[in-house]
């Protein structure tokens, strides 16, 4: 039968013809040009079933239904942080016993996939507004309008924190060898807190936030690194001075302080943290830092100065 089920049925059907007109197997195996077993089967399932067609097999019956099937789809549409555990519990309170991946394989085949849920800042109907407005304001803002922005940010870095390379090619048995061990010390081996600047023409000054940053500190580094960034980066009269909403940097000192010196402040958004440039300058940064293992914070603070001035505009 295997061979007879890939013919067409035109070609099967020619050959019932012909058998019915008394041709033999091996005078039709001969006029085909097929086997005689092939042409035995052939006549031999149209007279126990009467067609030539081969019938669809049905298969092993689905143990999820087609309600369940539904419910389980509107359940994780509903809620999809539901585990695919908790369906199995569902099923099985209706009798139905299945293990989780026939539960994964149908929500599959509904395009439904488990992934890790990306994390975002918290945002309230506020903050939306906030956002919404921002982007009105901002969107048709000329090239030359965002050049003149000066982009300042904190960070902190640690010493062993974020060492890249998580992967290690090894032979069997050799895990625990030091050169295949990652190394981890509590709470990051120390860390340095960095206060920077940047614009479209480059870094400005990198400086090392000494203990717990308050508004009195914050504004002694802006005294002493924001006007001498601007004239490194040459910024033009009109530039920007951009922060975030930091408790420290909108302090009733910390404005007081900006209003004295004249800072034109571009209006900032709450929970925006990825919408300031920096944020991808400290990522190239802590990148090139750790790929230089420094074994100490002194060694490491050096670093963080080397690295930040090779940064290029």
């Amino acid at each position: 039968m295997g061979a007879s089920k890939h013919l067409s049925n035109d070609l099967k059907t020619k050959i019932i013809q012909h058998h019915g007109l008394g041709e033999g197997y091996k005078k039709l195996s001969q006029r085909f040009k097929l086997s005689v077993s092939t042409v035995r089967n052939i006549v031999r399932n149209w007279k126990t079933t009467g067609t030539v067609l081969v019938k669809a097999r049905s298969g092993r019956p689905r143990k999820i239904s087609e309600r369940q099937r539904r419910r389980m789809v509107r359940t994780v549409t509903v809620n999809p942080q539901t585990s695919s555990k908790d369906l199995q519990h569902q099923l099985a309170a209706d009798g139905v016993t299945v293990h989780r991946s026939t539960i994964q394989r149908t929500l599959h085949k509904e395009m439904l996939y488990g992934r890790v849920m990306r994390k975002k800042p918290f945002l309230c109907t506020r903050h939306k507004r906030g956002h919404l407005r921002y982007a009105k304001a901002h969107l048709d803002k000329p090239a030359s309008f965002w050049n003149k922005v000066l982009w300042t940010d904190e960070t902190k870095i640690e010493l062993f924190g974020h060492n890249q390379g998580r992967y290690a090619w090894r032979k069997k048995n050799t895990a625990f060898q030091e050169k295949h061990l990652l190394p981890t010390v509590k709470f990051g081996g120390g860390s340095i807190m960095l206060w920077g600047c940047v614009s479209s023409a480059g870094t400005g000054n990198l400086v090392k936030v000494e203990g717990r940053m308050d508004s009195s500190q914050y504004q002694q580094i802006l005294e002493n690194n924001v006007q001498e960034s601007v004239t490194k980066l040459k910024l033009r009269r009109g530039w920007i001075f951009q922060q975030d909403n930091d408790p420290k940097h909108c302090s009733k000192s910390t404005k007081a302080f900006m209003q004295r010196n004249k800072y034109n402040i571009l209006e900032w958004p709450s929970q925006s943290p990825d919408l300031n440039i920096i944020e991808n300058v400290w990522c190239a940064l802590k990148r090139a830092v750790h790929a230089r293992k420094p074994s100490n914070l002194t060694e490491l603070e050096m670093i963080c100065r080397e690295e930040w001035s090779k940064i290029p505009p």
